[in-house]
Formats: C-alpha cells, sequence, structure tokens
C-alpha cells in the first residue's frame, strides 16, 4: 500500500498519467449521502495507484471511523474505475491522516451552502480563536440559529433552526 499521496489531491510528484486520469475519475463520484458533492470535494478521495500486476489501488479516508457509507463509495468507485476499462480496483481505508472538515474544498463548501447545508466554519490552525461560535443560516444568512438536535440524517450534521427566518436547516460538524 502507498499512503504518500497529499491529502486531497489524489497525485503527488510520482504519479502517472493514467494514475491522475483514475484519481479524476475517483473523484467525481459523488457522496452517497451528500449527492451534491464529489469525493474530491468532501476531501476523502485521497489518491489512486497503479500497481505492477494491473490493479488500481484507491486510497479513502472516511468521514469519521465507522463511517456506513464507505461501503457505497467504494464500490461506486470500483464501478466507475472498472468502467473506464480498469479490470480490477481495490479501494484501501486510509485512517491517517483523519479526515476533517478543513479537508472539504471551497467548492464543496459552496455547494453545501447552496444545497440548504450550512457549511462547517474552517480551522484556523494557529489562528486566534472565533469569539462566537454561530452558524450562518444557508437560507437568509443570519447568524442567529440555535440547535435543535446534535444528530441530523447522518452522524456528521447537526440539526438547526434559524431564528430569523424560522426554516430549520442541517449544519455539516466541524471535526
Amino acid at each position: 500500500m502507498v499512503t504518500d499521496a497529499a491529502p486531497g489531491t489524489g497525485t503527488d510528484a510520482g504519479t502517472t498519467r493514467l494514475e491522475a486520469e483514475l484519481a479524476e475519475l475517483a473523484g467525481a463520484v459523488p457522496d452517497p449521502e451528500l449527492p451534491v458533492l464529489t469525493l474530491a470535494e468532501l476531501g476523502v478521495m485521497r489518491g489512486v495507484r497503479m500497481h505492477e500486476d494491473g490493479h488500481a489501488e484507491v486510497l479513502l479516508t472516511p468521514t469519521y471511523t465507522g463511517c456506513p457509507a464507505i461501503e457505497a463509495m467504494s464500490a461506486d468507485i470500483r464501478q466507475a474505475l472498472t468502467g473506464h476499462g480498469i479490470p480490477e480496483v481495490r479501494v484501501t481505508t486510509v485512517l491517517a491522516p483523519a479526515w476533517s472538515t478543513d479537508d472539504i474544498s471551497a467548492e464543496g463548501r459552496r455547494k453545501l451552502a447552496e444545497f440548504g447545508i450550512a457549511p462547517p466554519r474552517p480551522h484556523a490552525a494557529g489562528g486566534p480563536v472565533p469569539l462566537t461560535l454561530s452558524v450562518r443560516c444557508p437560507h437568509c444568512g443570519s447568524t442567529d440559529t440555535e440547535l435543535l438536535s446534535r444528530f441530523s440524517s447522518t452522524a456528521c450534521k447537526a440539526l438547526r433552526r434559524c431564528v430569523a427566518c424560522r426554516e430549520p436547516f442541517d449544519h455539516f460538524k466541524e471535526l
């Protein structure tokens, strides 16, 4: 197993053209729980390696250990790459480095908000700690929101309601 691909890139300096093409195909697979996002935008697709025996190995990091969507992601990746003529595709779950909401791309955050899900707030590594823990409503933009439930349709989202417009919405929790 090769695990030297930089998180979120799917490639490194030693990547072949075929590996880069396969990483793009695998990264374009929609997330099964949030189909508005691709696996690359979510930041879980970590890389693709071709091995001498002809099989492709895809490195995938779940959003959290035990994530039930990892099986569906793996099956969808296998289908995408075998449909591209790769006879054998193996998906390897990589737990380190752990996935973080900081791995979600800017485009992924934009798509979440457009879909009505408040994106996670980015962490400022080494930066100032935010004085407010407010979550912006994806419907009206107000930061006057309240937590209704720590868990929503998936374990990685919380259910909130905007006090200003009264609309409920999911918030992708920061990890």
